[in-house]
């Protein structure tokens, strides 16, 4: 009787196997959190910026209450509000978008109106704008010269 034997194992070709199988895994498990961070990133980005535009109507109404209020003193004390939310905003990364004595450009101002004036020269911001971390939250809206010419 002949005995049967067993086939003869490759260790190396077998280790070499499960160490690239580890290697794929830690590998797409390292893609794993780094994707992982990326999106917590991105949704807290989202959330900040819904919260601080939410904010922003009342900005706008400190804004508009410190050019309507006529006594001094309850000028100052919505003058020391508004500057207390604009600080905490700021801190956020809140930037005013500039208007005055500039041109308009599309991707930072929404046109609502035009008037005789310098072609494409801003006469007049109707409505703040701000960018968050760089990025446009709110276009302000301004009123362009457009010329008579032509």
């Amino acid at each position: 009787m002949e005995e049967e034997q067993a086939p003869e194992t490759n260790w190396k070709e077998l280790a070499d196997e499960y160490k690239d199988t580890l290697q794929r895994v830690q590998a797409e498990f390292e893609n794993y959190k780094k994707r992982e961070i990326k999106e917590v990133q991105s949704e807290e980005q989202r959330a900040k910026r819904s919260v601080v535009a939410s904010f922003l109507p009342l900005l706008d109404s400190f804004t508009s209450a410190i050019d309507h209020i006529q006594n001094e003193d309850d000028k100052k004390g919505v003058v020391l509000l508004h500057d207390q939310l604009h600080t905490i905003l700021t801190q956020l990364g809140l930037e005013y978008i500039e208007t005055a004595n500039k041109h308009f450009d599309p991707y930072l101002h929404e046109v609502l109106m035009q008037d005789n004036g310098e072609e494409g020269m801003i006469l007049e911001e109707l409505q703040a704008g701000y960018l968050l971390d760089g990025e446009v939250l709110r276009h302000s809206k301004v009123k362009v010269g457009k010329s008579t010419e032509g």
